[in-house]
């Protein structure tokens, strides 16, 4: 029974719970169990909920007793350690803020535990959440259970190990580059980065630059990401980008996503996003033929938007003056040894004139205008999520099809999301010659989630890895 409830998603664990066949206390004891069996090799949970027991007797209390239960009644859940828990250490990755304890919960954990939801751990990142590789000075590597001598990406690393290892069924990440989709195409789990402000970002640090970041569901299922989402979404009345009334069902609604047209998807991996290992290029290939095989008009495309501005150097121009600026700020006064070296390279770097910082809003009007207009014919692109699959620790270049790059490129297809803000799901479809994950990113317009949580969900239904587990 142990090994079902880990490997069973949040939305069958919750079903299980509401129909009385596990109790939601068997559910966290069997997550706590596995954390500490398994966490030591792969250093994904930095700090486990000390009431995350007394929660799920609670919750099993309320079963018990028929009251009205929420969609994720009894379901443990984890949470990136840059996303505030009310009396739970969110320390941010740094000696800095070591001990922090906030008082009151993001709005995004708190709309969890409002749909039933229980806090089971923070899980690790890196320093500020700014890495390709989740490590950092307070709580050191996390490693990925496909192969521990291999990064499970960054900067939510440690929430998307711990799903992919089983010691959590579904948790929230942040991303401002590639941050929940990379890490999810590293590990073989999914996630998704909707709509830039469609959940608000309140309770989350660092919010420079605000209108880049995101923070959203990773999970094991499609299903979960639609639920959590249904969740998450909408405004607070504290985060001023999260201002869209346009409601999700993961219920009703998400049961009528079934178009009543055939879908057009175009599908790329260049140009515009970099050079593409080629089993990445083929798992992309087997995504599209198997749409096609499920009725979807699939064909290759061009974005020239995407050609024009690289927007892998639209970002690092746009985002760095910010970003020095907040980290300046929280780390004035601390010696730089106290410091890990991804946070004092960003605080070394030269600003940018404001003649190349223009430039670069320019180019992201240009590649917003550009997906725009692709989307007038379209209604999703399919592409890959990372070049490679995971890489291994500590690289600071990536050598692809020959060429070697900075590192930075690893996000060439994911970043256009950011820049644009754009919604994007990152799901495994394949498996590299030496046993690794690997994904592709599926693309919609603004505010167009149920799209590709449908897309995605007709491809999880002939995906060749489905089911496929870590041997850890």
């Amino acid at each position: 029974m142990k090994s079902e409830i880990l490997y069973q998603d949040a939305t069958g664990l919750a079903e299980l719970i509401r129909t009385r066949k596990i109790s939601p206390v068997e559910v966290v004891q069997a997550h706590l169990d596995r954390i500490e069996a398994v966490n030591p090799k792969v250093n994904a949970i930095v700090t486990v909920a000390e009431d995350a027991l007394r929660a799920a007797k609670a919750a099993e209390t309320a079963v018990l007793q028929g009251h009205e239960l929420g969609p994720l009644h009894g379901v443990p859940f984890t949470v990136k350690d840059s996303i505030d828990t009310a009396g739970v250490p969110t320390q941010r990755g740094s000696l800095i803020f070591k001990g922090r304890v906030p008082d009151i919960d993001a709005t995004s954990v708190a709309r969890m535990k409002k749909a039933g939801g229980i806090l089971l751990a923070k899980t690790n990142l890196p320093e500020f959440s700014y890495s390709f590789e989740t490590v950092n000075l307070l709580s050191g590597r996390s490693n990925n259970p496909w192969d521990l001598e291999r990064t499970p990406g960054g900067s939510s690393g440690g929430e998307s190990a711990a799903i992919a290892a089983g010691m959590s069924p579904i948790g929230l990440g942040t991303d401002l580059g590639n941050s929940l989709r990379g890490p999810a195409a590293q590990t073989g789990i999914v996630s998704l980065k909707a709509t830039h402000g469609r959940v608000p970002m309140t309770g989350i640090w660092p919010r420079a630059p605000r209108r880049f970041w995101h923070v959203g569901p990773m999970a094991r299922s499609i299903r979960d990401l639609a639920l959590a989402f249904s969740q998450l979404c909408g405004p607070d009345g504290q985060d001023a980008f999260a201002t869209s009334t346009v409601q999700f069902d993961a219920g009703t609604g998400y049961s009528l996503l079934k178009p009543h047209r055939q879908l057009r998807v175009g599908w790329m991996v260049e140009p515009g996003f970099g050079p593409v290992d080629p089993e990445v290029v083929a798992t992309v290939e087997a995504a599209v033929e198997a749409l096609k095989n499920v009725g979807c008009l699939v064909e290759p495309v061009r974005i020239p938007a995407l050609a024009r501005d690289f927007a892998n150097d639209v970002f690092n121009r746009l985002h760095v003056m910010e970003m020095k600026r907040e980290f300046a700020e929280a780390t004035a006064g601390h010696h730089p040894d106290g410091l890990y070296k991804t946070t004092t390279k960003m605080l070394a770097r030269p600003d940018v004139s404001m003649k190349d910082y223009i430039d670069a809003e320019l180019a992201a009007e240009r590649l917003r205008d550009g997906y725009a207009e692709f989307f007038t014919r379209y209604d999703a692109l399919i592409t890959h999520v990372l070049p490679i699959p995971a890489h291994k620790h500590g690289i600071d270049a990536l050598t692809i099809n020959g060429q070697t790059l900075d590192v930075s490129y690893i996000r060439g297809a994911a970043v256009p999301l950011n820049v644009t803000g754009l919604p994007g799901i990152s799901m495994r479809f394949g498996t590299s010659k030496e046993g690794l994950p690997i994904s592709v990113q599926i693309v919609s317009s603004w505010q167009a989630e149920s799209t590709i949580l449908h897309l995605a969900t007709m491809l999880e239904s002939v995906s060749p890895v489905r089911g496929l587990r870590p041997d850890i």
